[in-house]
């Protein structure tokens, strides 16, 4: 496998960014190409000549490429800046990151500015002693001896001298709090409000209006506090000769942020920092791990043979390739040196040594335990020095030194938080999907010396269509779908496993009573349907389920009771065994995976994984003539402590704290502390659930590609983020095929169109609160208006409009909230209405039999008299309808936003654009119209008819533009309650 580059020297030259490989010492000079990126345009070339020799201020030691980050118009390239050793597999040292440098690739001035700033982040580590940075930084096996010299201190400029404006809007936003919706006012700030907040004043602007200018300043602050004693370099110095200053100077920040971003729109400007801060937190949160000799994304069993000529990232395991989507440009240029993949989950060793010379039969003692990571790799490397790494199995000896490691690794699949992704999706994807693997080996790994052994078990959501409010302590799972949805996407997940793992062994740890009990016994029943329907393949291969109640099992913290579900999955734990590798190759392979799940697959299921590995370790010391007691010696602490920083690691993943019930994993005992400390973990919990994770959610959507940058500004809007795994196209066109075969009941009835649009809650107004998406049908004699159900993939109810009874269709701009910049926007919010007359018979179906009945529950059941009222309510609603005679109503729709977050490709791959909303609002609009007209005339809708044989013009329906709801109008109905609302929600979040 052709290495990766181990260390980078970032410089910006004039036209790009210089990505210099700097060999280690005592290594012979660099064969791998220099590259460079162009500002700009991104394009990636390599160089034919050595640049390091260029007058250049400062440059960039970095350990490695994360990939390039794109938003709207501006790009940055993401580097490991930090890192620090956790494992050595096979002799090959494993890093986490635990920071990242975004340099902006704007301009050389703005380039030059983050790289100082990243160095001097670098130094301050290392001045304090940091030993994530001391550690490894500087390594003897690093460092270059033909690197340039240190790069001089920043420039430092009087504490006085005003910053600039785009530091004081972008970077400094925090700290203004309250006043922030001045900055992207209209008015903007008067000469005594920018002195008062310590901003720029109105003289200080001129000059600042280069494009790119102060974007870095962004960069900067993204992941530090504001430096208010430090200013920029002058721009003078660092602008590039080709580059001059604009003719006119931007004067209000409004202008500045248009002169900085291009095309950027206000709210990708508002939230760009939140976007860089965050990015930056999130590689460099110490739960990002890379090798660049060893392919950790892959179980022992699935190793890349190290023979293979393949780059790294053509064997790394797509399920586990955290960085593919940023790092695509490179792989694109064929620059495969610089493509370091990534894993995200958690990675961690321990070394014992076991005292074997008893003869009693009693446990054999540990004798030593290190799980320092430093500890552990000089284990390692010093039973790689020895001539004879350890005693052969079955040769006498007083001690046994052994080594286990964990890798855990989180799949990019359905990938996102707690509350935002739950269950599963269409394709079979379920949320919080992780692969532990446990693997025991003699220090210097060599097969020959004693079996290295690779234990595998998985843990993911419950494969069903289920959500779960984050507004509550204890919420509620709430099933959707049809079952036939949900039998689909079972089946398909259990058929991912069965291909990767073998057979299946399901374990639920959900209660059988209360809130749970309703999703525990939706998941029993499928699983039973899935065996009774030709199992997992379609063959006859039983999904094998256990349903163990741990709370109900366990109480009163009694978890040592795990120990009763353990000897019920022993029969299978014993035949899918695991995989053993000797001196002539795999000995065995396991057969057979356990998959464990409660509610969030994190607690409960952490202390079930550590029990089920505590067993299978146990048995496989048994095999080489070693008995321990895991559960009972207090020597086996590294063990638990072991499993419990990989809870929390996965915890903190993805619900932002560290595991519940911790303190059981690492003492194997539980308290009242434990329980009081699980109770501010939960509060924490809900916390995030309701206030970071949905900004979040869209940065993962966007990191993997699974949305586009619009995303930011959908969030700015209505700060909530959407499930964008799951294919809105597949489920939206699943409704209007539901509706048709439900609403169209006459067989001379033809559909022509189908679509899915935004409409108020109640029918003839224009702004009930909150909007629903509902389905309009077009046939050839009518038009039919559901409101459908999404939960229980159902009709709720519908309205049949005759096309005869058509009196007009308006077009136009159709405003429903004015609280955010997107919301006002008439080319993103249009609509239109439809008016017709109504004989005074009321057209609406409410679908009671099939919907309100699913809905009932004991305590919810409505008493015969009750009915009776409705439906004499109903008669006389009817009876005054009809003395009314003909009336006039309408029906108003609005576009839904397109798929432009979503990432949708067709059949051979290539990316879809979807129609804009004007451009789908226009098309429906226009279908209505001509198959209205051509109704009228007796045509049947799909020929074509002579516009001259339409009848006169006061006949023919014609659409007219008009606004439904302007700006003003909507404006005008803005109540001030809702505008505190979101007022406080945005103070909140940003």
């Amino acid at each position: 496998m052709p290495g990766l580059i181990r260390k980078l020297l970032i410089f910006a030259a004039v036209d790009g960014l210089i990505l210099q490989p700097a060999p280690p010492k005592n290594h012979k000079p660099s064969t791998e190409q220099a590259i460079k990126v162009e500002y700009k345009s991104n394009a990636i070339t390599p160089l034919l000549k050595d640049r390091r020799d260029e007058d250049t201020t400062s440059y960039l030691e970095v350990h490695g490429i994360v990939g390039l980050l794109k938003v709207s118009t501006t790009s940055f390239l993401v580097s490991i800046s930090g890192r620090e050793q956790v494992a050595q597999i096979r002799g090959k040292p494993v890093y986490a990151i635990n920071e990242v440098a975004l340099i902006p690739l704007s301009s050389q001035a703005e380039a030059e500015r983050a790289i100082t700033q990243a160095r001097d982040s670098q130094q301050k580590h290392l001045e304090a002693g940091d030993n994530d940075y001391t550690s490894d930084t500087e390594t003897e096996d690093d460092r270059h001896p033909d690197s340039l010299p240190p790069s001089p201190p920043p420039e430092r400029e009087d504490k006085s001298k005003a910053t600039s404006v785009a530091e004081d809007v972008i970077g400094r936003k925090g700290q203004y709090g309250r006043f922030a919706d001045r900055w992207f006012s209209r008015k903007g700030w008067t000469a005594a409000g920018r002195n008062m907040q310590g901003m720029s004043g109105q003289e200080n602007l001129a000059g600042k209006g280069k494009e790119g200018q102060d974007v870095s300043d962004s960069a900067v602050d993204a992941g530090s506090k504001p430096q208010t004693d430090e200013s920029a370099l002058p721009a003078d110095d660092k602008e590039p000769k080709d580059q001059g200053r604009p003719q006119d100077e931007p004067s209000s920040p409004e202008e500045v942020a248009k002169a900085l971003s291009g095309s950027m729109n206000e709210s990708t400007v508002a939230l760009l920092p939140k976007v860089l801060r965050t990015t930056k937190m999130f590689f460099g949160s110490n739960s990002f791990y890379f090798s660049y000799d060893h392919d950790i994304s892959r179980s022992l069993p699935k190793e890349p043979s190290p023979q293979s000529t393949a780059p790294m990232h053509k064997t790394f395991d797509p399920e586990f390739f955290w960085n593919h989507h940023i790092a695509a440009p490179f792989i694109d240029e064929g620059q495969h040196s610089f493509v370091m993949p990534v894993i995200q989950g958690f990675v961690g060793q321990r070394a014992f040594t076991v005292g074997t010379s008893s003869d009693d039969g009693s446990s054999d003692k540990i004798v030593e335990a290190k799980s320092n990571p430093e500890d552990v790799v000089a284990v390692q490397e010093e039973a790689a020095a020895k001539d004879k790494p350890s005693q052969p199995e079955g040769a006498e000896s007083e001690h046994k030194d052994l080594v286990l490691t964990l890798v855990s690794r989180r799949s990019i699949k359905r990938a996102g938080l707690r509350y935002l992704r739950r269950g599963i999706d269409a394709d079979g994807n379920v949320a919080n999907s992780v692969e532990t693997e446990q693997i025991l080996s003699n220090p210097s790994w060599d097969a020959t010396a004693s079996t290295v052994y690779s234990f595998v078990q998985y843990r993911g959501s419950i494969p069903l269509f289920f959500s779960q409010s984050p507004y509550s302590l204890k919420p509620v799972p709430v099933l959707h779908g049809s079952e036939e949805r949900n039998d689909a996407a079972f089946k398909s997940h259990f058929s991912h496993l069965q291909k990767r793992y073998g057979s299946v062994q399901a374990v639920s740890l959900v209660d059988t009573h209360g809130g749970e009990a309703t999703i525990g016994q939706a998941y029993e029943k499928h699983a039973k349907s899935l065996n009774e329907n030709g199992g997992i393949d379609g063959k006859d291969t039983a999904l094998n389920f256990n349903w163990f109640d741990f709370h109900d099992v366990c109480r009163g913290m009694k978890f040592e009771k795990v120990s009763v579900l353990i000897d019920e999955l022993h029969p299978f734990l014993s035949s899918a065994s695991w995989t053993a590798q000797k001196a002539n190759g795999l000995e065995s392979t396991q057969s057979g995976v356990l998959r464990t799940n409660c509610m969030d697959c994190l607690d409960r299921t952490n202390v079930v994984q550590s029990a089920v590995a505590r067993w299978a370790l146990e048995q496989q010391l048994a095999e080489q003539g070693i008995k321990i007691d895991l559960q009972n010696d207090p020597t086996t602490a590294w063990f638990n402590s072991l499993w419990a920083d990989n809870g929390d690691a996965i915890s903190r993943q993805y619900a932002g704290t560290a595991a519940l019930k911790g303190d059981y994993t690492r003492t194997r005992k539980r308290n009242l502390s434990g329980a009081l400390t699980d109770f501010g973990l939960t509060l924490s919990r809900y916390y995030n659930n309701i206030v970071n994770d949905y900004f979040a959610q869209a940065l993962i959507d966007f990191l993997l590609g699974r949305a586009t940058d619009s995303i930011f500004a959908e969030f700015e809007a209505d700060m909530k983020s959407q499930d964008y795994a799951i294919d809105m196209r597949k489920v939206r066109q699943n409704a209007i095929d539901v509706c048709e075969k439900i609403v169209v009941e006459d067989e001379h009835e033809d559909l022509v169109a189908g679509w899915t649009l935004s409409c108020p809650t109640q029918s003839n107004t224009l702004r009930s609160l909150p909007f629903e998406e509902c389905v309009l049908l077009l046939t050839e004699k009518s038009l039919y208006f559901c409101r459908f159900d999404w939960g229980t993939e159902k009709v709720r109810e519908f309205e049949r409009v005759e096309l005869a009874t058509l009196e007009s269709l308006e077009r136009g701009a159709y405003i429903t909230s004015t609280l955010a910049q997107r919301h006002m926007d008439e080319k993103k919010n249009v609509g239109f209405v439809v008016r017709y007359k109504s004989q005074g018979t009321d057209s609406r179906r409410i679908n009671t039999r099939s919907l309100d009945s699913e809905k009932k529950t004991d305590d919810e059941e409505r008493r015969p008299d009750q009915e009776d009222a409705k439906e004499k309510e109903k008669e006389k609603e009817a009876d005054e309808k009809k003395q009314q005679g003909t009336s006039m109503r309408f029906l108003a729709f609005k576009a839904l936003p397109p798929a432009n977050s979503v990432v949708s490709k067709d059949k051979d791959g290539h990316e879809e654009k979807p129609p804009s909303e004007d451009e789908a609002i226009r098309m429906v609009c226009e279908e209505i119209a001509r198959v209205t007209n051509a109704h009228r005339n007796g045509a049947k809708a799909g020929e074509k008819v002579d516009p001259e044989d339409q009848g006169a013009d006061d006949e023919r329906l014609a659409v007219k533009e008009k606004d439904v709801v302007s700006v003003a109008e909507a404006k005008r109905s803005t109540g001030y309650l809702e505008q505190i609302g979101y007022s406080l929600k945005k103070l909140v979040w940003s």
